[in-house]
């Protein structure tokens, strides 16, 4: 099959078969290709990513949701789908349409790739590679480094009875280098990581210049010092930033988990949460957003949504459903991770808005205390409102300046005290979007976006 598009019509035709046992059906196919790299001084292995394709089809039975799906976009999976579903709607259709608005009408769109993904070859990647691991082994020092790409292309068609098709073509791109240092037999690494929607051009903004200060960085890390431990001034960097944005008003204001009571930030809607400079947005357009989608898989188009407003919580993200029951308007994040998941309410880019310090400003108000740098995991806890956020490394403040480098630390806290404390966050030209994958508890992993300029905060600090 050379397009998911020739699967329009058998879609079409499983839909109307459906109209009749129930007041509304819809169906999203799927298919995924790829591939990817893994490369260091002694191994090359690139492989192909695992295929993706199929279909699932959804109803409303009257009173919930009903779904059916099947791998493969072969009539026969479209018809095995179907009666799967069939067998499991009631015997006489009832005419209670679901909750929430609709998708309705004809659109589609597709990503821009200045290098198509469909036409980079394997031999093309390796020497991408190879490129970055020499490098980043120029570098005294480093004895090996841990190369990694991935090219991906995802498509899906959304129709439905009420009218709606849906075509998106979603190109993405990834790499990283992880330089390694060896010393007395003691390794550290630092790490460059770049992942945008895009073509293959994405990779390239992993430059030299890039590469060969994570390679400094990870040869300087071997004689660092422990980090300071307790209460203190932090300043996140663009990376830390986003995950901060992403654990602390992530999650939490994903309507299915207020709907539930799985999320201490219901009853703060509409109050002032942080100061004015704090601004944090969920977006679905941000161009060349890792998270970026056009429309999400009830076929909303993807929005912009403000979440915090100069320091009041204004909006949380919904799918149709929750925006029915709290009396608001859909925000396009019902995402699936693929057509074998469920959708739920989903984050797409997650980021604190620009603000109008700038670094040294940040750092000089400190005046004492650690940045924090190269995030490498966060958590956060729904109900209680904690949440610890894990960095590569740092540096220390001293005297309202940047010293020396500090090795991995974590950060912990109230959510709430934390946006309390903030005392500044930085200007547009420190601004990121940053790669990262978010799964739904434990399960559903898909791709998502955190980002933001430096901010200043206060919390408990200590190693990682």
């Amino acid at each position: 099959m050379s397009s998911l598009r020739d699967v329009e019509g058998e879609l079409a035709a499983a839909l109307k078969r459906l109209e009749g046992r129930c007041p509304y059906a819809e169906t999203m196919a799927e298919r995924t290709q790829g591939r990817r790299l893994r490369l260091d001084r002694e191994t090359v292995t690139p492989q192909p990513l695992p295929r993706l394709e199929g279909v699932v089809f959804r109803a409303w039975d009257g009173s919930q949701w009903v779904e059916a799906a099947a791998s493969g976009l072969s009539a026969h999976a479209v018809r095995s789908a179907v009666e799967g579903l069939m067998g499991r709607l009631p015997a006489s259709g009832s005419s209670k349409g679901p909750p929430g608005p609709s998708a309705t009408g004809r659109a589609e769109r597709a990503t821009t790739e200045r290098r198509p993904i469909a036409d980079v070859s394997f031999e093309e990647l390796v020497a991408w590679g190879r490129t970055r691991l020499g490098w980043a082994t120029s570098v005294a020092g480093i004895e090996n480094a841990l190369i990694a790409a991935q090219l991906a292309v995802d498509e899906r068609l959304f129709l439905s009875t009420a009218g709606a098709y849906r075509f998106q073509h979603t190109a993405r791109a990834l790499g990283s280098v992880t330089p390694l240092a060896i010393e007395g037999g003691k390794v550290e690494f630092d790490y460059i990581q770049r992942g945008e929607t895009g073509g293959a051009e994405v990779l390239d903004r992993l430059t030299e210049a890039l590469v060969t200060h994570a390679a400094r960085e990870a040869r300087a890390l071997l004689k660092a010092r422990e980090p300071p431990t307790g209460p203190m001034n932090v300043v996140l960097d663009p990376t830390t930033t986003g995950t901060f944005a992403h654990e602390s008003f992530g999650h939490g204001t994903e309507a299915d988990q207020i709907l539930r009571e799985r999320s201490y930030l219901a009853p703060l809607l509409g109050t002032t949460v942080g100061p004015e400079c704090l601004s944090i947005v969920d977006d679905g357009t941000y161009e060349g957003g890792w998270g970026s989608i056009y429309y999400d898989d009830e076929g909303t188009p993807s929005h912009r949504t403000v979440l915090i407003d100069q320091g009041r919580f204004v909006e949380v993200l919904h799918d149709r459903e929750s925006a029915a029951a709290l009396g608001r308007g859909v925000t396009g994040n019902a995402r699936r991770a693929d057509f074998l998941s469920r959708p739920f309410v989903r984050m797409t880019n997650t980021y604190v808005a620009p603000g109008s310090s700038s670094l040294d400003e940040l750092v000089r108000e400190a005046k004492n205390g650690v940045l924090l740098e190269n995030f490498t995991s966060g958590i956060e806890d729904p109900l209680g409102g904690n949440m610890q956020l894990k960095v590569k490394k740092g540096r220390r403040i001293e005297g309202g300046e940047l010293t020396e480098i500090l090795p991995s630390m974590a950060l912990s806290g109230k959510v709430l005290d934390f946006l309390k404390a903030i005392r500044g966050v930085s200007r547009r030209e420190d601004f990121g979007v940053f790669a990262g994958f978010c799964g739904k508890g434990h399960s559903d992993l898909l791709r998502t976006g955190a980002g933001g300029p430096y901010l200043l905060s206060h919390a408990i600090v200590g190693p990682a």
